[in-house]
């Protein structure tokens, strides 16, 4: 693949109720022509928020990997993560620790990848998937051809 090839876009996002408490991810992948590709929640049980924000990342990428993305830009409100996956910051949480060394090991099978921090609302749809999650304390969304046919599924339009 070209350098020049466009880039793919991965919103994520965490939360936890509590923190720790009942916590959920959740990530949408959009192609290179911003058409939306999916919409994923995953309740993920008891977690920190910055537990659930890189389990969002992991499903994301993921999920961008198995749709043969090579180019791909991971947009997220946690500056912390940005920050880890960069390498600005070190990882000194134990419970951080093996999700990073996984996100980063997904984050070699791109071509290109980059992280990079938005506020808070450039980042609504990926929050509504973890939260949906949350809420049902279950699984919600998938493909965007998917979502019409799956009991549950999460409809943010």
């Amino acid at each position: 693949m070209r350098r020049s090839e466009p880039l793919w876009v991965l919103y994520t996002d965490g939360g936890s109720r509590g923190n720790p408490g009942p916590a959920g991810s959740g990530f949408v992948l959009r192609d290179p022509a911003g058409t939306l590709v999916c919409v994923s929640g995953h309740f993920i049980g008891h977690a920190t928020n910055n537990q659930a924000e890189y389990d969002g990342v992991i499903r994301g990428i993921e999920h961008a990997l198995s749709r043969g993305c090579a180019r791909l830009e991971v947009r997220t409100d946690s500056q912390l993560v940005v920050r880890q996956m960069t390498g600005r910051y070190r990882v000194k949480n134990a419970g951080l620790k093996g999700l990073h060394a996984r996100a980063q090991a997904l984050a070699a099978g791109f071509e290109y990848v980059r992280f990079v921090h938005v506020p808070r609302e450039e980042n609504v749809e990926a929050d509504a998937a973890a939260n949906s999650a949350m809420d049902a304390k279950a699984d919600v969304g998938g493909d965007t051809h998917q979502c019409e046919e799956q009991p549950g599924a999460l409809t943010l339009f």
